[in-house]
């Protein structure tokens, strides 16, 4: 999958985007990541992208002439999305992420900044997603965070893809609890039904404690199920 990200901070994505399972995939061309700077089409000497709002208001806008620029100077894939980070978009979740990571080749992820972006961008835009009901200084977290979750769905990325059915969400449900050794550390025990053999047993442990830990952090998953 080819991911092009808009953004007029390049250099925040470095870091996250070489560490870890997400640089791996990377090296194994599982993913490929372009920067594009929006500055890198302007034409003024003082590279501007931003300016005031019409009708007066607080902050600035990023012009929509270096993004048209910037998205129309990338190559069209077949199966392309073209997605503005925005606090009023599609909240992310797990099934937006593997809806992404099945039906698209080429993900367009624009990163807006100051007050937002003129209005008129939206006519490139294909969705718009949000982190959640907040707001930030611009789109590079929420951005990073949508490519982190898309990418790890891969195939190749995660090295047993059957541990990613098991996930909170995949199933509408969280987690269960899990443990590795010690059996026991300050007091705290392992359940002894995970250190029984029985794969029937603690396949039934696992599911009841995922509904009841569902139940009590997250009861709006169980209610939309009904």
């Amino acid at each position: 999958m080819r991911f092009d990200i808009v953004t007029l901070f390049p250099d925040s994505f470095i870091s996250v985007l070489s560490s870890g399972l997400l640089g791996k995939a990377l090296a194994k061309k599982i993913a490929e990541i372009n920067l594009v700077n929006p500055r890198d089409f302007t034409t003024d000497k003082h590279r501007k992208v931003d300016d005031e709002p019409y009708g007066g208001g607080v902050g600035m806008l990023m012009k929509p002439e270096p993004i048209f620029k910037a998205v129309e100077s990338l190559p069209i894939l077949p199966r392309r999305e073209v997605i503005l980070m925005s606090p009023q978009g599609q909240t992310i979740n797990q099934p937006l992420l593997r809806e992404l990571a099945t039906n698209y080749d080429q993900l367009i992820v624009i990163c807006g900044h100051y007050e937002g972006v003129d209005e008129r961008v939206l006519h490139l835009v294909t969705r718009e997603v949000s982190l959640g009901d907040f707001v930030l200084t611009g789109g590079e977290i929420p951005a990073m965070a949508l490519i982190n979750g898309v990418m790890r769905l891969l195939p190749g990325t995660v090295g047993k893809a059957e541990s990613l059915q098991s996930e909170s969400f995949e199933q509408g449900l969280l987690d269960y609890p899990q443990y590795t050794r010690p059996a026991n550390f300050r007091g705290w025990k392992v359940p002894d039904v995970l250190l029984s053999g029985n794969h029937a047993a603690i396949a039934k442990w696992r599911y009841e404690q995922q509904i009841k830990r569902t139940r009590l952090r997250r009861p709006d998953l169980l209610n939309s199920g009904e």
